[in-house]
C-alpha cells in the first residue's frame, strides 16, 4: 500500500446523515479518516441527497440508484456499490449492516479486504416478517467468516457472536461530539420552551416502541409536552396507529436533522429512549453527550451504554415509564445530577475521535494485508 490508503464506506444511505445511526457514523467518520491520511469514498443512495454533491468534508461521494421498496432498497444499492467498488482498486472497505454480508464475496474477488459492522441482532426486529428474519439469520452466520474483520458496536453483541458462533470481533462503539446551541428559534416554532419538554428521537418502527411511549404519556401529569421526532419509510399504517388520536400534548414534527436536532438536544428536559434491539444506539449516546437526563428502556445493550446515569423503565409496562417521567417532573435536583453524570460518561467513553482512531487502525491493518 503506497500513498494515501484508499478506503470505501459502503452500506448506508450515505451522507449527509439524514436517517439513522449508520449515516451519522459515516458523516462523522469520513472527515476524520481524511484527516488521518485516508482517501475516503462514501457510497450514497441517489435520493438521499438531491444535490448529489461530489464531495463532502474531504470525502468523495458516489451516488448510485436503488429500488425504493422496504425489502430491496438496501440490498440493491449495496450490490451496485460493491460492483462499482470492485473496479476501483480500494485498499480496504468498511461495510455496514449485517444483511450486506451477502455481497462481500464481490469485494473479496476484487482483492479488497473488508470489515463488516453488523450493528445489533437484526433478526429480532419486529418490522421484519419471516422472510426478512430469515435473511438476517443467514447474514448473521455469513458475517462470522466472509469479512476479514467483524465489527460489533457493544460488548453485549460481541459476546453474542463469540458464544453462539465462536467468532471474535472488534468492538467499536459510536461517538458524540457535543456542540450545544443557545438558539431557541426551532423551539418557538414547535411551541415548546427550553427545559420544559420531553424528547423522543427514533425511527418510528415497532422495536423502537413509539406506540408504547405515546400510550404511556397519557398517564403522565403536568403540561410539559413530548416531542416525538422521527418517521420511517414504508411504515405509514403503523405510524398512523399511534399518531391519530394521540394525547394533545404530544407533537409529531417529523424527522429533524443538523442544527435543529442539536437545538432539541441542547434544551430538552429529558430524553426518552425506548429502543429494544441493537447495540450502542447513536441517539442515546448523543443525548447523553448533550447532558440530557436520559430515561431508558431497560435492556442489556442500553445498560451497557448508559450505566447508572439513566432512569430505567420497561417499554412493555406503561406504568414504569410514567413513574420515571414523574421523577423528572418533580425532582429537579436529581435531574441535574443525572444530566451532569450523563455528559461525563459520554465524554469519558464515547468520542468520535476515539472511534475514528479505532477504525483508522483497523482499516490501515486491512490495507497492509
Amino acid at each position: 500500500m503506497s500513498g494515501r490508503p484508499r478506503i470505501a464506506l459502503i452500506g448506508s444511505r450515505g451522507i449527509p446523515g439524514r436517517y439513522g445511526g449508520y449515516e451519522t457514523m459515516f458523516d462523522e467518520l469520513a472527515p476524520r479518516l481524511v484527516a488521518r491520511g485516508f482517501d475516503v469514498t462514501v457510497y450514497c443512495r441517489r435520493h438521499n441527497d438531491p444535490r448529489r454533491r461530489p464531495r463532502r468534508r474531504g470525502a468523495r461521494l458516489v451516488h448510485l440508484p436503488t429500488v425504493r421498496t422496504k425489502h430491496l432498497e438496501t440490498p440493491v444499492h449495496t450490490l451496485l456499490s460493491c460492483l462499482h467498488a470492485a473496479g476501483e482498486r480500494f485498499d480496504a472497505a468498511l461495510v455496514v449492516n449485517g444483511a450486506n454480508a451477502l455481497f462481500l464475496p464481490i469485494l473479496a474477488a476484487a482483492g479488497v479486504p473488508t470489515a463488516l459492522n453488523v450493528d445489533g441482532i437484526e433478526k429480532r426486529r419486529a418490522k421484519w416478517g419471516p422472510f426478512g428474519r430469515g435473511v438476517y439469520a443467514l447474514s448473521e452466520r455469513l458475517a462470522t467468516f466472509l469479512p476479514d474483520r467483524l465489527v460489533t458496536d457493544a460488548q453485549v453483541i460481541r459476546r453474542h457472536y463469540r458464544e453462539r458462533y465462536g467468532a471474535e470481533s472488534v468492538a467499536i462503539a459510536y461517538g458524540v461530539d457535543p456542540r450545544p446551541l443557545r438558539q431557541t428559534g426551532l423551539l418557538t416554532r414547535l411551541g415548546v420552551e427550553s427545559r420544559r419538554f420531553f424528547l423522543y428521537v427514533s425511527r418510528f418502527e415497532p422495536e423502537n416502541n413509539p406506540h408504547r411511549v405515546a400510550a404511556a404519556f397519557r398517564r403522565v401529569a403536568g403540561d410539559e409536552p413530548l416531542l416525538m421526532v422521527g418517521g420511517a419509510p414504508y411504515a405509514s399504517e403503523f405510524i398512523e396507529s399511534f399518531t391519530r388520536g394521540a394525547d394533545p400534548r404530544i407533537r409529531f414534527p417529523g424527522p429533524i436533522y443538523g442544527r435543529g436536532y442539536r437545538q432539541l438536544l441542547s434544551h430538552a428536559l429529558a430524553y426518552v429512549h425506548a429502543t429494544e434491539v441493537g447495540g450502542t444506539h447513536p441517539a442515546l449516546v448523543e443525548a447523553m453527550g448533550y447532558g440530557n437526563c436520559v430515561v431508558v428502556h431497560d435492556s442489556p445493550e442500553n445498560r451497557e451504554t448508559a450505566g447508572d446515569v439513566a432512569l430505567y423503565f420497561d417499554a412493555a409496562e406503561p406504568e414504569s415509564l410514567r413513574a420515571a417521567l414523574e421523577v423528572v417532573r418533580t425532582r429537579p435536583g436529581e435531574v441535574e445530577q443525572r444530566r451532569a453524570a450523563a455528559a461525563e460518561r459520554a465524554r469519558r467513553l464515547y468520542s468520535w475521535e476515539r472511534v475514528a482512531d479505532a477504525y483508522a487502525a483497523l482499516l490501515a491493518d486491512l490495507g497492509r494485508r
